[in-house]
Order: structure tokens, then C-alpha cells, then sequence
């Protein structure tokens, strides 16, 4: 049986959150109950789509592209000079992939109160005001269960206390990098460069092409470590080539 088309939503304008000019902010959503399943998903992702949650969309704004989606060419990745130093200060670090609590893995939800005070601890410390400091228990999970792919969490571990944890979406055409959460008061050990770092060297054991850090926007200097993982590329008028702007100067 042929499945049926994909029905499309977009949203109604709304303030921009990345860029406070007064511009607004679309996004064309896939419908939340269509059932994609690892490759389906997988092709939205090379055509510029992220996933958060339930919800698989891409921005769609009619005035402005500042958008850009990004990725990481797995086969050609090379870590620059303060990325390799990074990888030497969380060498102490046990690191594990596995799948998310209640996936058949044997785990219990214990684990989710394992997760839960790291969570909410970045969020504070990192996101405060941003509204996803609210979530509760049950809310966090949804992240891990409501897919359209495998979920895998890596998870690093110093002496057994979790110090960071990468919400990661696997599928034929790469691993999608959907949320990174970590221990704040580690600054020096650049937790979020490592992950990030650990889902490279993931995706090249596995032999998948490419690893998809969703969007950055020039001029926006907190995205702009998505681009540091050269030679990233972003996706602009349907094609992934090297981002256009914003080009920092790799500290070899």
C-alpha cells in the first residue's frame, strides 16, 4: 500500500527570538502525525529540516534566510588546534552510546532522575528565560520518545558522575546533534565542543557522511561554534556549500 502524502503546516508569524530588529519568524512544519520512518527523516534533514520534540520543521520566512542549517562533513573533519586541546582535557571522560530509558535497553526511568537535575542545571545556568527551564520529567522525556528515527544518548561520565549528556538522532544519512545539555560549572573542559566532537568520531565508526548541528546565523556569536568544525557547510538556496559570512580565522 502506497503511504499517504505528507501534509504541510506553517505557522503564524511570531517575533523572532535569534534576531530582535522586529523581524518575524515562520516555520513550515511536517505533520506531527505522519509517520516517517529513519530515511524519511533522514531526507528532510539534508533538505534543511531539524527536529524538536515531536516536531520536524524547517524556518520559512518569507523576508528574511539568516537561517542557515549546518553540517559537518564527516570524512573530512579535521580538529583544529583548540578542538584537539579540548579532546586532551576530557580524556579522562567514559564515554557511552546507548538508547534512551524505557527503549528496550534494559535501563529504568531511574535514569531519567539521573538526567533531570543536569537538565535543569544547564538550563538555568545557560537558557534562563527561555522557558525550556520549565519542562518536568515528564516533558524531557517526550524529547527522547516522540521520533521519527533511532534516538541514541551519548552520555560522559567522570568516576560515574554524569557530567554531560547529547540527544543524538540517527539515521542512513548522518546523526542529527538535536540537544546537548552539561555540567555549567566545567567551563574549561568545553563540554559542548566535546560532545560535539564525540558525535564526529560516532558518525565516522558508523560510516555516516555527515553529522547535522541545525542552524546558525551570522552574526549571531553564540552559533557561531557550529562553523569552528570545519569545513562545515550550510545549506542556502538549496544547496550545502561553505557558509557565505562569517568566517573566523581557524587558531592552528
Amino acid at each position: 500500500m502506497q503511504e499517504s502524502p505528507i501534509r504541510w503546516y506553517l505557522t503564524a508569524p511570531q517575533p523572532c527570538p535569534y534576531i530582535t530588529d522586529g523581524r518575524e519568524m515562520q516555520s513550515l512544519l511536517v505533520d506531527p502525525e505522519a509517520r516517517l520512518d529513519a530515511a524519511g527523516f533522514g531526507a528532510l534533514l539534508a533538505e534543511g529540516f531539524r527536529r524538536s520534540g515531536r516536531f520536524v520543521y524547517r524556518h520559512h520566512c518569507p523576508a528574511c534566510d539568516a537561517c542557515v542549517p549546518v553540517r559537518i562533513p564527516v570524512a573530512a573533519f579535521r580538529p583544529n588546534r583548540s578542538q584537539r586541546r579540548c579532546l586532551r582535557a576530557n580524556a579522562d571522560l567514559d564515554i557511552e552510546y546507548r538508547a534512551p530509558p524505557g527503549a528496550g535497553d534494559g535501563r529504568t526511568e531511574a535514569d531519567l532522575d539521573e538526567h533531570m537535575p543536569l537538565f535543569l542545571r544547564y538550563l538555568r545556568n545557560r537558557h534562563a528565560g527561555g522557558g525550556m527551564e520549565q519542562m518536568n520529567r515528564e516533558e524531557y522525556a517526550g524529547m527522547l520518545t516522540e521520533r521519527s528515527a533511532p534516538v541514541e544518548l551519548l552520555e560522559f561520565r567522570r568516576a560515574g558522575q554524569l557530567l554531560g549528556v547529547a540527544i543524538t538522532d540517527r539515521t542512513p544519512q548522518g546523526l542529527s546533534a538535536m540537544y546537548t545539555f552539561y555540567e555549567p560549572d566545567l567551563p574549561a573542559r568545553a563540554l559542548g565542543t566535546f560532545g560535539i566532537l564525540c558525535q564526529i568520531e560516532h558518525a565516522r565508526n558508523l560510516g555516516l557522511p555527515h553529522v547535522y548541528l541545525g542552524y546558525w546565523i551570522p552574526n549571531a556569536p553564540r552559533m557561531d561554534y557550529k562553523i569552528r568544525f570545519r569545513p562545515a557547510e550550510g545549506r542556502r538556496g538549496g544547496t550545502w556549500r561553505a557558509p557565505d559570512d562569517a568566517r573566523p580565522q581557524d587558531p592552528r
